[in-house]
């Protein structure tokens, strides 16, 4: 596929309908890929964490989950196809009914919240969660959770543990992963999965107009959302470089 690249992260050039047809061929491997799904806040962050830019790049399947990745490529005249967002990939997968034993591992959100996203997974979609655990942990519980998730036969792992920290512990286990096919780093969706978070109302998911909800709803994210402007700034000075 071809890959786009932004600031240094590289991104495949793919729609919707492609991402999923690569899920579906993901799961006949033998191996771990990993998925990640970079916004201008992890474009940022990996400018800043060389280790972490590395492992966004070796990742199998890198994804443009916010808009403003997809407005920064088009500034620098690499137009990626559209926004492929983490959230509606893992519900277009779990919905696609010609992907078969779709077995589910949750790793991620606060206790309690895990059990509520099985739940709903398992009512809204044809696929079984078979085991979870929450992302409050520390690095000696690591290897049990490690046997957990192997044992529980799980081929699709959503890792919900906030940017760098998800992506890093694909990376780190994705060789030991024995029956894992697909690793998620999915930040918040588990949250949207369970009900205990909302997603931006059709109007402004289909007007690019997410960050601004989500802004709306929590003023204490301005920090955050400050990252989307200085990356199109740093784009804009790259585009003048060029």
């Amino acid at each position: 596929m071809e890959r786009i690249n932004i600031l240094n992260v590289k991104f495949d050039n793919v729609t919707m309908a492609e991402a999923i047809n690569k899920c579906a061929d993901f799961l006949k491997t033998d191996k771990v890929n990993a998925i990640v799904t970079p916004n201008p806040e992890i474009v940022m962050q990996a400018r800043k964490d060389d280790i972490y830019q590395k492992i966004l790049n070796n990742s199998e399947l890198v994804i443009p989950d916010g808009i403003g990745v997809v407005i920064g490529s088009k500034m620098l005249r690499t137009p990626l196809k559209e926004r492929v967002a983490g959230y509606d990939l893992i519900c277009n997968l779990l919905e696609e009914q010609s992907i078969d034993n779709k077995n589910i591992y949750i790793l991620g959100a606060k206790p309690g919240v895990a059990e509520e996203a099985k739940k709903n997974i398992e009512i809204k979609y044809n696929a079984k969660v078979v085991g979870l655990h929450d992302g409050y942990f520390k690095e000696d519980d690591e290897e049990s959770i490690i046997e957990d998730i192997n044992n529980s036969g799980a081929n699709i792992i959503l890792v919900g543990l906030g940017m760098v920290r998800q992506e890093k512990f694909i990376d780190k286990y994705k060789k030991v992963l024995n029956n894992i096919r697909i690793a998620i780093g999915c930040g918040g969706s588990i949250d949207v999965l369970a009900g205990v978070a909302q997603r931006a109302p059709k109007f402004y998911v289909e007007h690019n107009l997410e960050w601004f909800y989500r802004l709306v709803k929590q003023p204490t994210r301005i920090g955050r959302m400050m990252q989307l402007p200085k990356f199109l700034l740093v784009v804009a000075i790259k585009k003048n470089n060029n």
